[in-house]
């Protein structure tokens, strides 16, 4: 274990893997396998009052989403409303992990908890796993935040696999300008709509679409200001150090993390060919097409898997400008993971 930890620490440190959550995530590891130290004992430790009230108590998850929200910008997804399709179809191979968890025979909570990380989003996984099956939670968190450091490995060659080069090269019409009412409206629209549909999914929904408001609404930027920067950096070295400590050689070294490992793996290069398969579908009944390397932002690594998109687009044709595309299918593609989270919590705590 303290050979893992270096490994994060030098993934974070010298090649900039994720470094905001695998430095504390690292640290954590190293530091709760030490032996003596006691940081992890029930009731007293101090890694594990900040795991039992920042993740048990299930604080810190909807926090990081309350930060995101502040960060994040809907304006892509409401001037293409198209594109919140792509979100949804990306989250393909969570539920193909879901079923190849079960197939490997972990139960179903475990499964469910698992089937998350293709949707490539650490915080989404870790309220999951939290809830439903916290035995496996440093092997979800940790394959979640791989997963999403790795986009620009992972997913050009699924995206050059499933398109052509003509596909590849094909230009959008630059997006509308969406009006501050709008982007004020949209989330409370859609905080009510998923909130009903999906009662699970609230604690994650509420916070980053509250979030939202503070950025839309242009009246509390001390709020928006705090969420998105002072607080999400508290709550983001909880969470890192939190997650680390649950990683102890004895719940860690075993063969099933390995295979939550390849499943999480297998999770993510289907929700990318789900992503791009369902833009090519798309373009066979639209007018405007679409390029089919957005299809593959619709992973909720945001914005690391739009700038793959952006960065694939432009080595076919410089001039082509796929950003602020691929910034819809992003976006939504982190409610599409929430949606899903709170279907899986549906099903699990049943």
């Amino acid at each position: 274990m303290w050979l893992i930890a270096f490994v994060f620490l030098y993934l974070a440190i010298s090649k900039n893997y994720e470094p905001l959550l695998l430095v504390p995530i690292g640290f954590g590891i190293l530091v709760v396998n030490l032996p003596l130290t006691g940081l992890m004992k029930e009731g007293q430790g101090l890694l594990w009052n900040f795991y039992h009230y920042g993740l048990e108590w299930e604080i810190i998850p909807p926090l990081i989403f309350l930060g995101l929200g502040a960060l994040t910008d809907f304006g892509p997804v409401i001037a293409n409303p198209k594109t919140l399709l792509l979100g949804a179809g990306a989250q393909f191979g969570v539920y193909v992990a879901f079923f190849g968890a079960l197939l490997c025979g972990f139960s179903i909570p475990e499964a469910c908890a698992i089937g998350i990380i293709g949707g490539a989003d650490g915080p989404t996984t870790i309220y999951t796993t939290i809830h439903l099956a916290p035995n496996i939670l440093g092997a979800t968190a940790v394959a979640a935040y791989s997963y999403m450091s790795l986009v620009p490995i992972i997913q050009p060659p699924i995206m050059r696999l499933l398109t052509t080069r003509n596909e590849r090269r094909i230009k959008m019409k630059q997006l509308r300008r969406v009006s501050k009412r709008e982007k004020i409206i949209f989330p409370l629209i859609a905080v009510i709509i998923i909130c009903l549909i999906v009662p699970a999914s609230s604690a994650l929904m509420a916070m980053f679409m509250l979030g939202n408001l503070f950025r839309e609404s242009g009246v509390v930027k001390r709020l928006s200001d705090a969420a998105s920067n002072e607080l999400m950096n508290i709550v983001t070295i909880l969470l890192g150090v939190s997650v680390g400590a649950t990683m102890s050689a004895e719940s860690f070294l075993t063969p099933r993390v390995i295979l939550i490992f390849f499943l999480g793996l297998l999770a993510f290069a289907f929700s990318t060919a789900a992503g791009v398969a369902l833009a090519k579908l798309m373009n066979l009944f639209s007018k405007d097409k679409i390029n089919p390397l957005i299809g593959s932002a619709g992973v909720s690594a945001v914005p690391m898997a739009a700038r793959v998109s952006q960065i694939e687009g432009a080595k076919e044709d410089p001039s082509n400008y796929l950003l602020m595309h691929a910034m819809g299918p992003n976006v939504a593609g982190t409610i599409g993971t929430v949606v899903a989270a709170g279907v899986f919590l549906s099903i699990g705590l049943k």
